[in-house]
Formats: structure tokens, sequence, C-alpha cells
């Protein structure tokens, strides 16, 4: 196969994208981030990255890191759980439990994390937040880190109109039992930890609160404690989003993780306006309806090769003059999960794979002109890319359709599970 003209393989963090080829920097990304943020290291471990710093983050299965690590880009988020970790705090008010701080290691590798201690009364016993401000018909994630010690399931619920609830399982890993107008989720990190998230949307203004309630079972949730069992948790969060961000530490104020962005790969040099093909992995965050793109383009909307997500859709279109020449359509995918897609572009020869498979093809003989930068995003200023990358690559030239059939498969079933992080097969 033709070697590519330029090739992101995440590799490092720092103040760019660096991509090994071309060797001399020309396709190095310029990354941006206001703030600190929070990436999965190596060792499995939460880690705080600095300002400005790129995120090389991890993937976890079964807690275990698997993969080469992916950079990571999210879009700004406010943690209004203004004392994440502190769960002693007056913030959080104790109903039927006590908290034991410094209890155990937490999922950051520092001793840290609190327990929730059931007393040996009748009721519910169960820890909840100030009230928080939320706002009419939008949607709300809580999540928290938690560990079994001593019960196993607990609850998060919130005091919105509905109550939505989710209930846990930190022995199996999995959604006991969760309402219609709730989604929970359960990820498995090292060392028995979890975080487990529920998202809902608020139906009306209103100030709400956070519940984490222990339970003996789904159907046993008020009952006479022991006064020693409950849950260890660790670095709750509260925050304007229809899916779990990345952790977001608070000290007795909101924080707000600025948005990323990662632009400028490349030049007039790089990029050959007659052919060549765009290839990238890359997985969304949610399919929540935020358009997320990657683009060459040269800076307007009139010259572009651009590859989107959409809700559960990837698209692909090639603009030339401000006319669309060839593009995919609607194709549904679960875009959440790494997708292998290439879009060639040449004079009578366009085509588009997706995860080994020919998806449309084109006879076109419209080209763009012009290029000149690799963004993620529409190549101009709008639909940033947020979610994980893998890899992306340019091609200087038109493969084969056998090339790009190889270039956008796994090698392996074993391959393909692992990177799409299936845990029953």
């Amino acid at each position: 196969m033709a070697k590519p003209k330029l090739a992101l393989i995440p590799a490092a963090q720092g103040d760019k994208f660096y991509s090994v080829l071309p060797s001399d920097g020309v396709g190095d990304f310029q990354f941006s981030r206001l703030s600190s943020g929070t990436r999965i290291a190596p060792t499995g471990l939460i880690e705080t990255v600095p300002i400005a710093t790129s995120r090389l983050n991890y993937d976890l299965l079964n807690g275990k890191v698997v993969n080469c690590p992916h950079y990571l880009l999210e879009p700004a988020s406010t943690n209004l759980a203004t004392y994440s970790e502190a769960f002693s705090n007056g913030y959080w008010t104790k109903e039927k439990t006590s908290i034991t701080s410094s209890a155990v290691i937490s999922p950051d590798g520092t001793l840290s994390a609190s327990k929730l201690v059931e007393d040996s009364s009748n009721g519910l016993h169960r820890t909840y937040s100030n009230l928080i401000t939320t706002a009419q018909n939008n949607d709300y994630t809580s999540s928290v880190f938690a560990k079994k010690g001593g019960r196993n399931i607990f609850g998060i619920q919130t005091s919105s109109s509905a109550q939505p609830y989710v209930w846990f399982n930190l022995d199996k890993g999995i959604i006991e039992l969760q309402q219609s107008n709730i989604v929970g989720k359960i990820e498995s990190l090292p060392n028995g930890w979890y975080k487990c998230s529920a998202t809902w949307n608020s139906s009306s203004a209103t100030n709400d609160r956070v519940f984490i309630q222990l339970a003996k079972s789904t159907s046993n949730t008020s009952y006479t404690g022991d006064g020693t069992s409950g849950i260890y948790l660790w670095g709750a969060q509260f925050e304007q989003s229809s899916y779990p961000t990345s952790y977001i530490p608070t000290t007795g104020t909101a924080i707000t993780r600025a948005a990323e962005s990662a632009n400028g790969s490349g030049d007039a040099a790089t990029f050959n306006d007659s052919e060549g093909v765009l290839m990238a992995e890359i997985s969304a965050l949610s399919d929540d309806g935020a358009e997320s793109a990657i683009a060459i383009g040269n800076g307007t909307y009139d010259e572009r090769v651009i590859i989107y997500t959409f809700n559960n859709y990837i698209y692909a279109f090639v603009f030339v003059g401000g006319a669309n020449v060839f593009s995919l359509g609607t194709t549904e995918y679960n875009v959440k999960e790494s997708n292998k897609i290439a879009l060639k572009y040449k004079s009578g020869d366009y085509s588009i794979y997706i995860n080994g498979i020919e998806k449309n093809s084109s006879t076109s003989t419209f080209t763009p002109s012009g290029l000149d930068r690799l963004n993620f995003n529409d190549s101009v200023s709008g639909l940033n890319f947020y979610g994980k990358t893998r890899e992306v690559q340019y091609f200087d030239s038109a493969l084969t359709d056998a090339q790009l059939e190889t270039l956008t498969s796994w090698t392996s079933l074993q391959e393909m599970i692992t990177s799409q992080l299936y845990t029953n097969y």
C-alpha cells in the first residue's frame, strides 16, 4: 500500500496533536484547552492534565487498560457539584448515614475516597447534595465513582418532578433497575471501582438535588442498617450534559473544563487537489445530535473533503465551488464505537469505505481546489469534533478498492472485539 503523506497516531501529550508524518512537524495539529482536564492514564488511574495540554486517554475493559491510547476532545462542561470529593462537608446532607473520610485509595491513586456508612436505624440511608439550579428542557447527568464496602447496591436519584432513579450493582458491575425517564451507565475501573452515572431531562426550571442511596436490594431500599456497611465514594459530578464527561474536580465552587480544539495540520504542499484519501478511525462521545467533523479544506465552505457524525449516522461529503459533488448520505452506525472511515476523491473515481465495506461510489468529474489544511472541524469554524481519535491518515493519491478495504478493516475478530470494547461475546 502507498505510504500516507500525513499520519496522526496518538503517542504524546503536549500543546499539539503530534503527527508522525510528515516528520518536519508540518502535520502537527495546534491544540487548545483553556483549563486543566483529566484523563485515564496508562495505569488505569485518573490523572490531571495541565492547561493547554492534549490528553492521551486509555480505554478500560473490565477494569483493565486495553488498546493503544486515543486523543480525547471534549466540549466545555461544568461540574455543578461544588464539593466533588469532600463528602464530609455540609454540602452533602447525611440521612441515617455518616462519612468516614480518607477511607480507601481512590481512582486517582491517592488516599482520598470516603465511605458512606449506614447507621443502625430503620429507613432510607443516603446522602444528598445542596440544591442545584437546573433549566427547563435540558439534559443533566449525575455521576460518581463507587466501590462496594459491605453494601453492593446503591442508587442515584434526583429531586426533579419525576424523581428518576437508577440502581447499580457493584458486585456484578451492572444496572439492576432504572426508570424509563432516565438512562444509567456503569463503567469498570481498576481496583473494584465503577463510574456510575444517570442522565435525565429536566422538564421544568427548578432546584434539584442528587441523592446517593444505599440499599440491601432494589426491593429493599428502606431497611434497618447494621451500623458498619456502606459503599466507598469519590468524584461526584453534576453537569448539564446528555452523557457523563471526564471527571472535573471541585473544592468549593463550580468548575468548568474548557472546550478543546485541534486544527491547522498540513499546508498547500501536503494536499493534492486532484486526488487523495482522507482516513480516520474515530468514535463520537454521544449520539445526542451534536455534529462532529474532520475535514480537509481551504478555510471556506466552498472546497472541502469532510467526514462527520450526527446522531447515529456517519456522513461524508466533497464540496467543489460550494456544490456537493459526492456524498455518502445517511448511513446508520453506532457512532460511539470506533469506526474506520476512508473517503477517496478523484475525477471519475469517488468512493467511501466504512469498516471494510464500500458504502457509495461515484464517477463525478469535479475535484476540489486550494486544499491547505486538515482540521478537527468543518474546515471553517463549526462542527468541532468531540470524540476519540485513534488515527488519521491522508494519502495524496487515490487508493484502489482493495487497498481501501484493507485500510478500513480489522486485522482479526479479536482486534475488533477489543477495539469496540465488547464485554459479552
